[in-house]
């Protein structure tokens, strides 16, 4: 059915059950339009002018419409109840130990995406909103001695991050609404100015996938698809971060 529907690659732990939603709701969808379409030829069929030349002002006696209405609203019901209400408590109300997770601090602008890592000590410099400006996207209060080390991402770069452990996005922008997605990921979270708004994801299958806007944020809109989230083994990431680390500089 995945590839009947033609949907991008998975690479993430709950997106199997996103995919699972889809799938439902498209064979719901599917039943109601043939029997829909059955119906209505039926209808066609059995009421015709020659097989009913004097209208009845009666109509329908039975309750069929009925008991198939309910019939639908019941499975509309527990897809809703079974499904998308415990997927959504899972991914919105269950976040993972941060210190088991990777935790990346993510700004988007016109028309780029910024990532900021914790250094080598594993912990961010402060950041203040009110220190946001041209050349300090995250408003990180260089004093702070945690700042530092902390690992910036230039604009358009690559976000990496290591295979079979969770990973904590905190989305926020710098300028207008923008929306965080990684179809890959199934993931999507918007990015609003003056808050910092959680999302994670644990990726199950290494590659290269694509960084989307999903909020049509201005006339370059497209571009912000050029941001890359590269799944990798651990060593690898580690080996990464590494050649990021070390005294923290403006990079715009």
């Amino acid at each position: 059915m995945e590839k009947l529907l033609g949907l991008p690659v998975l690479a993430s732990e709950h997106g199997k059950y996103v995919d699972d939603l889809i799938i439902y709701v498209h064979w719901l969808m599917i039943v109601l339009f043939v029997g829909w379409l059955a119906y209505f030829a039926y209808v066609l069929f059995r009421f015709h002018r020659s097989r009913n030349p004097k209208a009845d002002y009666v109509g329908v006696k039975n309750h069929a419409s009925n008991y198939i209405e309910g019939a639908v609203a019941i499975i509309e019901g527990i897809l809703l109840i079974g499904v998308a209400v415990p997927l959504w408590t899972k991914a919105v109300d269950k976040f993972p130990d941060k210190n088991q997770a990777t935790v990346i601090h993510v700004v988007g602008q016109q028309f780029n995406w910024n990532a900021l890592y914790a250094g080598k000590d594993g912990e961010f410099g402060k950041q203040d909103m009110h220190l946001v400006n041209g050349t300090n996207t995250f408003g990180l209060d260089f004093t702070d001695q945690l700042t530092k080390d902390d690992v910036q991402v230039p604009s358009l770069g690559e976000m990496h991050v290591p295979i079979g452990k969770p990973v904590i996005c905190y989305i926020s922008s710098r300028d207008v609404i923008h929306s965080f997605k990684v179809i890959a990921m199934r993931i999507t979270q918007d990015a609003i100015p003056g808050m910092r708004t959680p999302v994670w994801f644990k990726p199950t299958k290494e590659g290269r996938y694509q960084i989307n806007c999903a909020q049509l944020c201005g006339n370059s809109h497209s571009v912000m698809s050029a941001g890359i989230l590269v799944v990798e083994s651990q060593a690898e990431f580690d080996k990464w971060i590494a050649t990021k680390s070390g005294p923290q500089v403006n990079l715009e």
